[in-house]
């Protein structure tokens, strides 16, 4: 069975809700997992938007997102995550802060990729990382990747 990550909020390529942007209460969005392979000693969530700033001319991806070291019994993540998993860890948003941060697109429909990762191995205290921190510590240790994408555009 593959790792399969889903969203009861939104379906794949469909939109978030404000609920979850900037326009909303930029609160996390519930995330569920099924399909975790034999072997995963740990998992990680990155969120990131590889239309920033215009989907018609990108010039960045900007990270919404960085949680790793989620045990690997844990299958969801509710709305509003306020307590993390016994053990997980946060890496910085492109905001420079920790923890998430809701779509807010300056311009045109964005997608929001969301990717869980099992990997091979609980990682140590890396320490705030940064998505690309977080992806060089993985590097060689991922069993499993799963994606989900959503879209948002801005109403206001």
């Amino acid at each position: 069975m593959p790792l399969v990550l889903e969203s009861p909020a939104f379906h794949a390529q469909g939109p978030i809700p404000a609920l979850y942007s900037c326009e909303g209460k930029d609160v996390s969005p519930p995330l569920a997992w099924s399909g975790v392979p034999p072997g995963t000693q740990s998992l990680a969530l990155i969120v990131d938007d590889p239309d920033a700033p215009d989907p018609a001319a990108p010039r960045m991806i900007w990270v919404h997102w960085v949680l790793y070291n989620l045990p690997v019994g844990t299958t969801e993540l509710p709305e509003d995550l306020h307590a993390l998993p016994p053990g997980t860890l946060q890496g910085l948003n492109d905001w420079q802060k920790i923890g998430y941060g809701g779509p807010c697109p300056p311009i045109g429909t964005h997608r929001y990729f969301h990717k869980l990762y099992a990997l091979d191995i609980v990682l140590p205290d890396l320490k705030l990382p940064t998505k690309t921190q977080l992806e060089s510590a993985m590097r060689g240790h991922v069993l499993a990747q799963a994606e989900l994408i959503g879209t948002y555009r801005k109403t206001r």
